[in-house]
This record gives structure tokens, sequence and C-alpha cells, in this order.
């Protein structure tokens, strides 16, 4: 099932890299793995995978140590300050920064494990309460202050769209948040550190995609649905 789970998602990638006129290696592939167990994770990693997107810290943990340590960690979830320092060292991209104060957090506890965190600003483009991410105005303020730090590097936006039957409906969210990623490229014309959007999931990823999304979270369309009981 995962091979060919694979194998459908990376056809589509390739398809809507082509109608977007953009190279497929413009496009990296996430392997949100949240909740599943480490003998799944084996399979994909032995059928080439060799990035993965967890939600919880323990998870990330636990794999981390269970994995080869060629994988690229990238924490995907909603991040508590209290829990920065036991990931900052083992993740290549922290994608749900959306405050000063975990900003601040991840600084310090990069600062105490000699290592630069490389973050994306998640941005709650359509303003669903439910969810985690900056108002669209207050993405521009937050960058200008996490530039003042030494040991973070914001590589870009990271957005999670409604959940919705139909991928056009996001079209419009994502395309705003590409706007937004052109802000802060410009802002930062001699620095090519911003060069992530991460946005488009399993129902979404093809149009995310089109729009310009360079990194696409991709759990349910490789390894199934999830079960939320464990």
């Amino acid at each position: 099932m995962l091979k060919e789970n694979l194998e459908s998602v990376e056809a589509k990638i390739q398809a809507a890299c082509e109608r977007a006129g953009r190279k497929r290696e413009e496009v990296t592939l996430i392997a949100v793995s949240k909740t599943k167990p480490v003998s799944m994770l084996k399979e994909a990693y032995d059928l080439g995978v060799r990035v993965f997107g967890e939600n919880k810290v323990q998870e990330i943990r636990d794999k981390y140590e269970a994995l080869p340590k060629d994988i690229e960690w990238h924490m995907i979830g909603h991040l508590q300050t209290n829990k920065v320092k036991y990931i900052v060292d083992k993740v290549r991209l922290i994608h749900s920064v959306d405050s000063l104060k975990l900003a601040e957090t991840i600084e310090k506890e990069a600062e105490k494990h000699n290592c630069t965190a490389d973050i994306l600003l998640e941005v709650n483009v359509a303003e669903e309460e439910s969810k985690f991410g900056l108002k669209t105005e207050k993405v521009l303020p937050l960058y200008d202050k996490i530039l003042q730090y030494s040991h973070i590097n914001v590589r870009g936006l990271m957005t999670i769209a409604p959940f919705v039957e139909n991928p056009e409906k996001n079209r419009t969210i994502f395309a705003d948040l590409h706007k937004l990623y052109v802000d802060i490229k410009e802002k930062n014309i001699d620095n090519d550190t911003v060069s992530i959007l991460s946005m488009g999931m399993t129902n979404d990823y093809e149009v995310a995609i089109e729009e310009g999304a360079t990194m696409v979270r991709i759990g349910t369309g490789i390894f199934g649905a999830r079960d939320y009981s464990i």
C-alpha cells in the first residue's frame, strides 16, 4: 500500500509542477508520520523517503532515536515553549512559530545547544478560530523582530488551510500566502535565506503547488487514515 500511495502522490506532484511550469525539484515532499509506528516509517525510509513531519515533540524524540540519522525531521505541530529544548538540535525545520515568546525561547535554546534553528512563521491566512498562526498583518512586524536574533533563521512561511471537499476553495488562501512570501523575500533582497513556502496537505497539495508551495505536508495520502486512539 505504501509503495503505491507514494507513487500516486509523486505522480500528482509531478503533474502539478508541470501545470505550473515548475521543476519537480522545487517541491519537497514531507511525509507526515504523526501517530504512525516506527515500522511504517522504516518501510517509507526503505522506499526512499528521507523527510518526515511530526506534530508532537515526544514522537520526534522517540522516532529520532529509533530511526537512521540521515532522516530530516520537521516539527509541523504547535510547539509549546517548555518543549523547545527537547528538539531544537534534532529538527531541520520548525514550521509553526507564531509568537515572539516562542521565537525568544527558540533563540535561547538554540544558543544553549550551540546550533542555529531554521524556522517558518505560521500564518492563519483564513483566520480560523480553531487554528494557531499569526494574522497576516502581524507577520512582517514579527519577522523584523526575529531578524535581530543570531541563532534563528526565518526560512519562510507556513499555513494550514481549512479542510475543504473542493481544493479550489483554498486557492485564494495559498495565493495570499504566496504574496506575503514575496513581500518578505523583497525585504530581504540581499539574503536568500527566505526560500520556503510550506502549504498544502493531502486534500489540496496540487493546488498549493500551482500557487507556489515549495513544501507539501502529506500524511493520509501516503500512510492512510490515522488512528487517533493511540
